[in-house]
């Protein structure tokens, strides 16, 4: 699990929240086709850090019949300042 980076224009402007991502986990465990399901930030970059972010996780592949099949998964990457 990889954490997205927040952008300097994010952090200087307070931007603190979630973003909602809807993917495929293939079947090698890769993410593919990532969808933003909720943005947070389109302005400052965070919802493309957290597409990147996702896009490097590893998955075990779901089994149906003892066969690696695509599944449909949604991923919620929180954004958080630290005070």
């Amino acid at each position: 699990e990889v954490k997205p980076k927040y952008t300097s224009q994010a952090m200087q402007a307070k931007i603190q929240g979630s973003v909602w991502l809807e993917c495929v986990v293939n079947e090698q465990g890769d993410i593919s086709d990532v969808e933003v399901t909720r943005s947070l930030d389109t302005e400052y970059g965070l919802d493309q850090e957290a597409t990147a972010a996702a896009r490097q996780w590893k998955f075990e592949p779901a089994r149906k019949d003892g066969k690696a099949v695509p599944v449909r998964i949604t991923i919620e990457l929180t954004f958080t300042l630290k005070k």
